[in-house]
């Protein structure tokens, strides 16, 4: 054996031990134990072991490496040789079960069939099948291992620009349309009824998140998440909100009181109401939705936002619709409509209380106030807001397409209701 034992045996750190290894392959096949061989090559034990029977999972920033006996194709039991690459992690479809998935389909073999006889999930043989098949004339496909081979490698390298970047008429459109305050959502559903016979202009909302969030990409300005509901520069984990308190109001009418009407959507004409609250609680603004139609109005509170000051304003919005469209108010237990009676005398709309810490019974409504902080933030006055900016605002939230509305804007929808009636 031409090689030469090394005199210095300390740790020689992160390099390859090309030669070393193909002589301990050597000295294995002459019948050597793993030990012997060891200390003859000048290796560490485990490393002699890993060789010889590969490793799962070494760390982090590592590859997997095979044993040097595979059960396919090496049925004399000589090892693999040394000079060449180490195969792909298990985890990956190889050439040889790609081979095997086209011979058991030409044998008419099931998914679940070949799945079991590989070993895998069904998943993801049938992921694989449709990725890499190809049509043929007559309206069939085929299945061709080699080229499907092919076609993995070449998809595996990394780092992968993203479709928003590959794409500059893609990325204008989206930065557009979330400098306008869209979601992502949103944006998605735009393109697709944009652009309805051009797959490459559409993406999921996860996409434009990701091109947002995971700025290695640098596929879209970073400042454009301040465009986002939240306002958040990067994701956070959901928590439990802390249960408020309740305050209740005299004379309360419960939400398990209201019409079944309501529940559907079915009937326009039933709203919920809430208030957002300014720095310190000395400001606020009422907001009201209706049910049916997620149309949105504002109402100003330029005096405050006790009880008295909350009747008056809400009864004064609501004379700007027609009487059928106002069926019933639904609103939270907050101090602010102790005045409800006066209200519904006022009015002739009942009002209906939410049980305590029980906001999803008002789910438009606490929607619709996330989308209002865009506009009105946290912590700031909300007194200096004029009657003809809230209008304004809410104006621009009813020309957005809703997805629960089959993408249709609020605004649509009530001139639909309203239309027969002008």
């Amino acid at each position: 054996m031409d090689f030469e034992i090394r005199k210095n045996r300390k740790p020689q750190g992160a390099r390859k031990l090309t030669r070393e290894r193909a002589a301990y392959f050597q000295l294995m096949e002459q019948g050597y134990s793993t030990r012997e061989a060891a200390r003859i090559v000048g290796i560490d034990l485990r490393t002699g072991k890993k060789w010889r029977n590969g490793q799962n999972s070494p760390g982090k920033g590592r590859r997997a490496t095979p044993p040097i006996y595979q059960d396919h194709g090496q049925t004399s039991g000589h090892p693999a040789d040394p000079g060449e690459p180490p195969s792909r992690p298990s985890r990956y479809l190889q050439e040889h079960d790609r081979v095997h998935i086209a011979d058991r389909l030409r044998e008419k073999a099931s998914i679940r069939q070949i799945a079991a006889e590989l070993g895998r999930s069904p998943s993801t043989v049938s992921r694989e099948i449709r990725r890499n098949r190809r049509s043929t004339p007559n309206g069939g496909w085929y299945y061709r291992p080699h080229t499907a081979q092919a076609r993995a490698d070449a998809r595996r390298p990394r780092p992968k620009s993203g479709k928003i970047g590959q794409n500059i008429e893609l990325r204008d459109f989206v930065q557009d349309h979330l400098t306008r305050r869209w979601s992502p959502e949103q944006i998605c559903q735009a393109l697709r009824a944009r652009f309805p016979d051009r797959p490459e202009m559409h993406v999921t909302h996860e996409t434009i998140y990701q091109a947002l969030y995971v700025q290695g990409r640098g596929e879209l300005r970073r400042e454009l998440t301040r465009a986002l509901r939240t306002g958040r520069a990067r994701r956070r984990p959901n928590r439990h909100a802390h249960k408020r308190v309740s305050r209740p109001v005299k004379d309360m009418v419960m939400i398990s009181e209201r019409p079944v009407e309501a529940e559907d959507r079915a009937v326009p004409g039933h709203w919920e109401g809430d208030l957002i609250i300014g720095k310190d609680g000395r400001s606020a603004i009422g907001t009201l939705v209706e049910r049916s139609t997620r149309y949105v109005m504002l109402v100003h509170l330029p005096h405050g936002h006790s009880a008295f000051a909350t009747r008056n304003a809400l009864a004064a919005t609501v004379q700007t619709l027609p009487p059928h469209l106002w069926r019933s108010l639904t609103w939270d237990q907050g101090s602010e409509m102790a005045a409800h009676r006066a209200f519904t005398v006022a009015t002739d709309i009942p009002v209906y209380f939410c049980d305590p810490a029980s906001p999803w019974q008002r789910g438009s409504n606490e929607n619709t106030n996330g989308l209002l902080r865009q506009y009105f933030p946290k912590s700031t006055d909300l007194s200096g807001h004029t009657p003809e900016h809230l209008e304004a605002v809410a104006a621009e939230l009813n020309s957005r397409p809703r997805k629960t509305l089959g993408w249709e804007t609020p605004a649509a929808r009530l001139r639909e209701l309203t239309a027969p009636l002008s």
